[in-house]
């Protein structure tokens, strides 16, 4: 998804959730001088050379850990957004990528920076402060953004970490992605946010999230070059 594709989606999103373009711009430069500084960022075509041509993007809906018992994943490039991190090392599997802004269980994050998932770390208006806190703790990171991007921040499309890692993986080469944990219901799984300890039922917020979750990833299917398919378990 180019920006001028994207940007549509973006006014509708800030419009909607009530985001201010100026912080996210902010956050966006935030991120690039961090990065700079920090000389651990990766450019999009070195991470494209971890992207193999499957690739199974975990959600942290809550279908998420009946999955995770039942299926073995090692034929594609394991790609986990935020907090579907932790439910990924509780069963004893290292992401090869994490896609985050942060708001996960930061040091599960750092476990599988350190035994070698790269990291693609978001900016927006809202996690300025964990950018600036958290940023200098990983290592082979790659920046993006939601709004116009810059030389070493990219943006892919994608809004909420789960649709903007299958963004991802189709933007850097995955051409079959199944995307796991992804349920858009009425419960919001419980390793979504950090100070979840069960599922929950969805707030006002999250379901909106979902619905431009939803509206994005039917866009992908249709506009993009990757077949896209979603493995749930049977009841």
């Amino acid at each position: 998804m180019r920006w001028k594709e994207w940007e549509p989606f973006y006014t509708r999103i800030v419009r909607e959730m009530g985001y201010s373009t100026e912080k996210d711009r902010r956050a966006a430069q935030i991120l690039r001088t961090l990065l700079l500084e920090g000389d651990e960022y990766l450019l999009a075509d070195e991470l494209a050379s971890v992207v193999g041509r499957k690739a199974y993007v975990f959600g942290a809906g809550p279908s998420l850990e009946k999955v995770l018992e039942r299926l073995d994943f090692s034929d594609g490039t394991i790609i986990a957004a935020d907090g579907a991190t932790s439910a990924l090392l509780d069963a004893g599997m290292i992401p090869d990528i994490i896609v985050t802004d942060l708001d996960g269980r930061v040091p599960d994050l750092k476990i599988v920076n350190d035994r070698g998932s790269f990291m693609v770390v978001h900016a927006h208006g809202d996690n300025m402060d964990k950018l600036t806190a958290y940023l200098p703790l990983f290592s082979r990171v790659l920046g993006t953004c939601q709004t116009e991007p810059l030389d070493i921040v990219y943006n892919f499309g994608g809004f909420t970490d789960g649709d903007r890692a299958a963004f991802l993986a189709e933007a850097l080469g995955a051409r079959e992605i199944v995307l796991v944990g992804f349920d858009f219901g009425e419960i919001v799984g419980r390793w979504s946010k950090p100070h979840l300890k069960d599922h929950s039922p969805v707030w006002e917020s999250k379901r909106k999230k979902f619905a431009f979750a939803e509206e994005l990833l039917r866009w992908l299917e249709k506009n993009g070059r990757a077949r896209i398919e979603y493995l749930r378990p049977n009841p």
